[in-house]
């Protein structure tokens, strides 16, 4: 047995790059990272693995780490008994895939993080677990170390059952990604109309959203909503309803607690159902995909709220967030000074020594510091009455709209230096691969809906950096921390990054990145395709071998891998003229199909897929002079129609593929409009082009 660490000692995480591993390098546990080593370790020593999944940003990991992690009889209690392993889910979303889901049949219920999961010594085979575990007993839940005690008497008596339901457990992982719906069956709009009505019968009329607390924002859904309005809007009944479903919800998530009101940018969730009050963490996903539908939203609807809000979002990833080198950091934790959401809570007192008198009163009102507190004592911010409302109030005079609006906006810019000078949340700095692309995407979409280049700059600089850095001999890595590349990217690795490279062509073109793109895809194809069955592997074929290979169909926090891959090959195959990308969107419905009809809500990234199979996606090929391109994508620029790509190509650009090189430049500019089957004669007016557009 090894020697536990003690007092001043590291343990082997030590010698990690994981801001979360390294969290934990000090305590008394003698942790070991998922490896080689600790797997040996358990098949030498016969004692069961205790594997410990989290990540950096995670306030109930800290409560754990903090009540259990850190205390020597606890940490005493697991060293004896069992081979402990810590997990950064973001590092090795392959592992944490698996053991959530055995979570989930062995206790039939959801997991989460922490997750706290224990293996057999020999196999990996989870025969227990749950999420986070009090030092003492307390709500419900056993004493750390007194289920330590019992599940260690159950592995070392009970192996003839316990191997039984491992068996049956492993049965049941691969029953789950089963499913085939075949090359006969009609692909049709079935499961869309019967997700449109259950969100409509779900909705939350109130504040906006679905389900009780704690309520995420569900960004895939909102954008899906704001597609399904556009596609029926020139119908005699156009679907109005699935609009307000989305923009009400957007506005009171903007107007809530989720929505940091001072720094822009979303925390993670809201622990209620008015998202009053959120859970304080900022992610770099979330903040992504929300601003992608917030940006989307503005070009919809032509609101200049939610462009405020798209605004302040990517100013949040750009400020917070984005490290030296133009990539992006992965979180901002919830905890500072020891305590959730320190960092971002006001009491009347510090507003007045912020801004002095009068204007702390106007931010009172403004920010619902004259109503009960709502955190703890102390207050966090939420647009409590609307800048028209207060306007409207001879307390706060001048009355005159656009003064009042300078005047909040001056408030907001002190209260933003004042925090800066609190301690701030410890940021996580390694680079996901996966997470950067969905940045990347969001940021070429909102430099389209605000009209902002620079934002496009900022989204092509992380691009060059994911190419430089995490691009090695053919291959892409999905982490980047200290300095090194490391761990081998996964299939949702790869298929956002090619979404993130297909919308920044959409804002300026190079061949080269586009090149890229056709590698990734190719890579896609050669390395996670199930080829029997249809749709994707989470890992390539090369990849570590664990007790399940899934393939997985559902989203989680973001959409499934396989539903980004039906897409992006659909429209890279459209764009390229590639029958392979096409054929193999169509099998990954087909092989989604018997899960997308059964559970349409679980499957909205198939969803949208679907309706580009039903309905394909166009693209819009410009060519021509600099000056005339700019002209023309100005005015396609305005339009919200997320079926519709337009990629504007100099007359002189080299290395084309041959089916952009076969869409010739014909005068000062020349447009295309290309379906999966054909293209367009040349258009050399932007009327007939918009025309065309119209019929396609």
């Amino acid at each position: 047995m090894t020697d536990a660490p003690g007092p001043g000692r590291s343990n082997r995480l030590s010698a990690e790059s994981s801001p979360y591993l390294l969290q934990h390098a000090a305590n008394p546990v003698d942790w070991y990272p998922w490896g080689a080593e600790a797997l040996a370790a358990a098949r030498a020593s016969g004692r069961p693995i205790l594997l410990s999944v989290g990540y950096s940003a995670c306030h109930w990991c800290h409560v754990m780490a903090h009540e259990c992690f850190e205390d020597p009889a606890t940490a005493a209690v697991m060293n004896a008994l069992f081979i402990n392993v810590k997990v950064d889910r973001e590092e090795r979303p392959d592992l944490d895939r698996i053991y959530q889901l055995a979570h989930q049949l062995l206790n039939r219920r959801s997991g989460g993080w922490p997750l706290t999961m224990f293996l057999t010594h020999d196999d990996q085979r989870p025969f227990f677990g749950g999420t986070y575990f009090p030092r003492e007993a307390r709500h419900g839940l056993p004493a750390f170390s007194d289920l330590l005690a019992r599940v260690a008497d159950f592995y070392r008596e009970q192996q003839p059952a316990l191997r039984e339901q491992n068996a049956a457990l492993v049965t049941a992982l691969a029953r789950i990604d089963a499913g085939n719906a075949g090359a006969t069956t009609t692909l049709d709009a079935t499961p869309r109309d019967a997700a449109r009505q259950q969100l409509e019968t779900g909705f939350d009329r109130a504040h906006g959203g679905w389900g009780a607390a704690p309520k995420f924002p569900q960004a895939a859904t909102l954008a899906w909503l704001l597609r399904r309005w556009h596609a029926t809007a020139l119908e005699p009944s156009p679907d109005l309803k699935a609009l307000y479903l989305a923009t009400l919800t957007l506005t009171r998530m903007a107007d809530g607690g989720l929505h940091d009101q001072v720094g822009g940018g979303f925390f993670r969730y809201s622990v209620d159902a008015a998202w009053q009050v959120p859970h304080f963490e900022k992610m770099l996903s979330d903040n992504a995909l929300l601003l992608d539908v917030y940006a989307q939203a503005a070009l919809a609807t032509g609101d200049e709220a939610f462009a405020a809000v798209a605004a302040d979002t990517a100013q949040c990833l750009l400020r917070d967030l984005r490290a030296p080198e133009g990539v992006f950091r992965t979180a901002l934790d919830a905890d500072s000074d020891g305590h959730e959401g320190s960092y971002y809570l006001w009491t009347p007192e510090q507003l007045e020594a912020a801004l002095g008198p009068a204007d702390a009163a106007l931010a009172c009102a403004r920010f619902g510091l004259d109503g009960a507190p709502n955190f703890e004592g102390c207050w966090h911010l939420v647009a409590a009455r609307s800048p028209e409302t207060l306007a409207a109030d001879p307390a706060f005079g001048p009355t005159e709209g656009s003064l009042l609006a300078l005047r909040l906006a001056s408030i907001t810019r002190r209260l933003r230096d004042a925090r800066e000078v609190r301690t701030r949340p410890d940021c996580d700095h390694k680079i996901l691969t996966g997470w950067n692309a969905l940045a990347i995407r969001g940021l070429a979409i909102a430099s389209r809906a605000l009209g902002r280049d620079d934002l496009a700059t900022d989204a092509t600089r992380a691009l060059d950096f994911l190419r430089a850095q995490l691009w090695r001999d053919g291959r892409l890595q999905a982490v980047w921390t200290s300095g090194a590349a490391r761990q081998p990217a996964r299939l949702d690795d790869h298929v956002l990054l090619i979404d993130a490279i297909l919308a920044l062509q959409t804002r300026r073109f190079r061949a080269a990145e586009l090149a890229w793109a056709r590698e990734l895809a190719d890579l896609v194809l050669s390395r996670f395709e199930d080829r029997e069955r249809g749709g994707f592997y989470f890992t390539a074929d090369d990849a570590e071998p664990l007790i399940h290979r899934s393939r997985s169909f559902g989203d989680d926090a973001t959409v499934s891998g396989n539903a980004v891959a039906a897409q992006v090959l659909a429209r890279l195959g459209t764009l390229l003229g590639e029958e392979r990308y096409l054929r193999a969107a169509d099998t990954t419905l087909r092989a989604a199909w018997p899960r997308l009809v059964e559970q349409p809500l679980a499957h909205i990234g198939l969803l949208t897929a679907l309706e580009e199979q039903l309905c394909p996606p166009v693209f819009v090929v410009l060519r021509g002079e600099p000056e005339r391109l700019a002209q023309w994508t100005g005015q396609l620029d305005r339009l919200y129609a997320p079926r519709v790509s337009v990629i504007a190509i100099p007359a002189d650009a080299p290395g084309l593929p041959p089916a952009l090189a076969a869409r010739a430049a014909d005068g000062p500019c020349v447009g295309y409009v290309c379906t999966a089957t054909q293209c367009s004669a040349p258009l050399t007016s932007l009327p007939a082009l918009l025309s065309a557009l119209r019929r396609a």
